[in-house]
């Protein structure tokens, strides 16, 4: 960061806390940033869902067999990104990558890896375009492609152990400002940046910053807004996971900036890894002088408390995520209200998403020219997504704002499994609405998402296939809308119930040629009168279906069938006499007993009794089970209608 020109006295003063800073950390202490062997071992909540902790105990009673127990250390990292290839197992400093692992994998990488200087060749990740084993993480075409700033200590450092992050500049650019003491000179610096809110809106940071500082108070506030309630975005929790002394450094920042003395992070008491090691980090570094009062004997304080809320998706919104704080309802106060102005009781009150936060000790590190030299004209950085759905690569990327869907969904991603085609993207979650793949070029920031109709939102990048029916996907995404919406204002509330019930209708065949206008007049009628942005997000992905995807709704409205072969009212089962062996597989399997039929003779299915839970066709190894709606057919081991259902 650019730095003022000092004096004798702002020289000692930076030396003084530069050389707390160094006292503050303790590299005996060190474990996963050094160089010493260690193995890391992914942390994240899809590799603990994927079994991670069998792996934990099975590598630890390796290394005590191999009398190599308190010599090569277990790291638990928080998420490494890749989570279609979880559990992930990384030894460094080597930087062994091995994905998928299971315990009876253990054995054989301690014997080849730890005690020995090989890899297990097998137990490699394959590089899907030349099918060659790939060792080194580094190399991986997943990691290789991205632009890893915020996400470049995740999956490396011990969210648990400070020195880790110490180790790796942690608490450097904190440190930094407070040797400046240029509060001014650090939103210049933001400014310059052209850092913008990463929750969704996009307003620049620096600008809210600015006001806060500038509106009178009596004490100002610092919110980090850690809520993300949208299915399909896991970045925020990932990051609080994995890495929460960058997000807390970010927080100490802002605070500086403002002027604040307290800051709350705000986040949802169901993501329990996740307050539990922001807890720890709040803990070390209030013990190291990092937190609270006197920070580093500058002079400087800020108290940062853990705010661990029930979860609403409304309080994604700012403000009722203040009234949550407060003890209030969490119900928006409405457009009008300025946080910057009257926010947290009653203050000036500056709230940044996870994400931002965590992109500030980066900034300041390196300057705002660095920071600005990715990205485009009115979106500079980069931008961490969570690549989720219908996708080969799903997890956590970072990528510079300004690539095209097509480079994140097909390049990092690998594009739609085999034997499918890519139908759509929601490229911000399910308020962000959905475009089709031939969308995919458009530029991944705010100004050019927004021009489609779509938008950035959460980050949560949800793939499509043609497996999906549009109408199946909207309804979803309406009936979390409307059971999140707070109620506190007649469009929001009485709105998304209705768009809901549409499509509800024409989901089973009773839609009319007149819902189209009636959707379209609750869109509009929702977007004007909403008190909150969760309105605007319930109308947009019913904006983009209509807008995009008409042909696949009136095929629904107006011929009474599903294209995609998802809808239950629409299809029905039936069981091709020529491809049946009569194996009974199906009969064992059906719950309701609708398949009947002979051994070794064609089966058949009583449409009466039938509850197409799909388990006839899944069952069946001969292909013989189809799904038909009017005259459309789905054959094979991987019909539309398997595991897509929102019903």
């Amino acid at each position: 960061m650019a730095t003022k020109k000092t004096s004798a006295t702002s020289g000692d003063r930076a030396a003084k806390i530069h050389a707390a800073l160094e006292k503050a950390h303790r590299p005996k202490a060190v474990r996963g940033a050094g160089e010493r062997p260690h193995i890391s071992l992914c942390g994240g909540t899809a590799c603990d869902a994927s079994g991670a902790a069998a792996l934990r105990e099975a590598l630890r009673d390796e290394l005590e067999k191999h009398g190599l127990a308190g010599k090569v250390e277990i790291v638990e990292s928080g998420c490494h990104g890749f989570c279609a290839e979880g559990p992930i197992m990384v030894l460094r400093p080597q930087g062994i990558f091995y994905p998928r692992v299971k315990p009876r994998d253990i054995p054989a990488i301690v014997e080849t890896s730890v005690v020995g200087d090989g890899v297990v060749e097998e137990l490699l990740y394959r590089d899907p375009a030349t099918g060659e084993p790939v060792a080194d993480e580094r190399a991986i075409p997943f990691y290789a492609g991205q632009e890893r700033r915020v996400l470049a200590d995740l999956g490396t450092v011990d969210p648990t152990c400070i020195d880790d992050y110490l180790a790796r500049d942690g608490y450097a650019a904190l440190a930094t400002v407070l040797a400046d003491d240029d509060p001014e000179g650090v939103i210049a610096e933001v400014e310059a940046a052209g850092l913008r809110g990463r929750g969704g809106g996009g307003f620049p940071t620096g600008k809210k910053w600015r006001l806060c500082r500038e509106n009178p108070g009596e004490r100002r506030y610092v919110v980090c807004n850690g809520d993300e309630g949208d299915p399909g975005a896991f970045l925020d929790r990932s990051l609080l996971e994995g890495d929460p002394h960058a997000v807390i450094e970010g927080v100490l920042i802002a605070a500086f900036a403002v002027g604040a003395t307290e800051a709350y992070i705000y986040t949802r008491q169901d993501y329990a890894p996740a307050v539990e090691r922001l807890k720890t980090a709040l803990d070390q570094a209030r013990e190291r002088r990092l937190v609270g009062e006197d920070i580093l004997g500058s002079g400087f304080g800020c108290e940062v408390r853990v705010f661990a809320a029930a979860g609403a998706y409304v309080c994604g919104e700012s403000t009722a995520l203040v009234n949550t704080i407060e003890g209030r309802r969490s119900m928006p106060r409405g457009h009008h209200v300025r946080l910057v102005e009257q926010g947290l009781f009653d203050q000036p009150t500056a709230v940044n998403n996870v994400e931002t936060m965590a992109s500030l000790p980066w900034l300041i590190r390196h300057g705002a020219e660095a920071f600005a030299s990715v990205g485009g004209k009115d979106a500079k950085g980069t931008k961490v997504l969570s690549l989720t759905g219908g996708v080969r690569n799903s997890g956590l990327v970072e990528v510079p704002l300004g690539t095209s869907l097509r480079e994140i969904v097909v390049g990092l991603g690998g594009g739609v499994a085999e034997g499918r085609t890519l139908k759509a993207v929601q490229p911000g979650g399910q308020s962000g609405g959905v475009l089709p793949a031939d969308e995919l070029d458009v530029r991944y920031d705010y100004e050019s998402l927004r021009e489609t109709g779509a938008r950035m939102c959460t980050g949560g990048v949800v793939v499509v296939d043609d497996g999906t029916c549009i109408v199946d996907l909207t309804l979803f995404a309406l009936r979390f809308m409307a059971a999140e919406s707070c109620g506190k204002c007649v469009p929001c509330r009485v709105g998304t119930r209705r768009m809901l019930e549409i499509f509800e209708r024409i989901s089973t065949g009773d839609g009319e040629p007149e819902d189209i206008g009636r959707l379209e007049r609750l869109c509009d009628d929702i977007e004007e009168g909403a008190l909150c942005e969760l309105g605007a997000g319930a109308v947009r992905p019913v904006r983009t279906a209509l807008r995009y995807f008409r042909d696949e709704i009136d095929a629904h409205i107006l011929d009474k069938r599903c294209p995609a072969c998802v809808c239950r009212s629409l299809i029905r089962y039936t069981i091709s006499r020529h491809d049946c062996t009569g194996c009974h597989a199906c009969y064992g399997a059906c719950p309701v007993q609708a398949v009947s039929g002979d051994r070794k003779q064609p089966h058949r299915i009583d449409q009466r009794l039938c509850i197409k839970c799909d388990t006839c066709r899944q069952v069946c190894k001969f292909d013989a089970v189809m799904v038909k709606s009017a005259g459309v057919r789905t054959g094979g081991k991987e019909p539309a209608l398997a595991g897509r259902r929102s019903s």
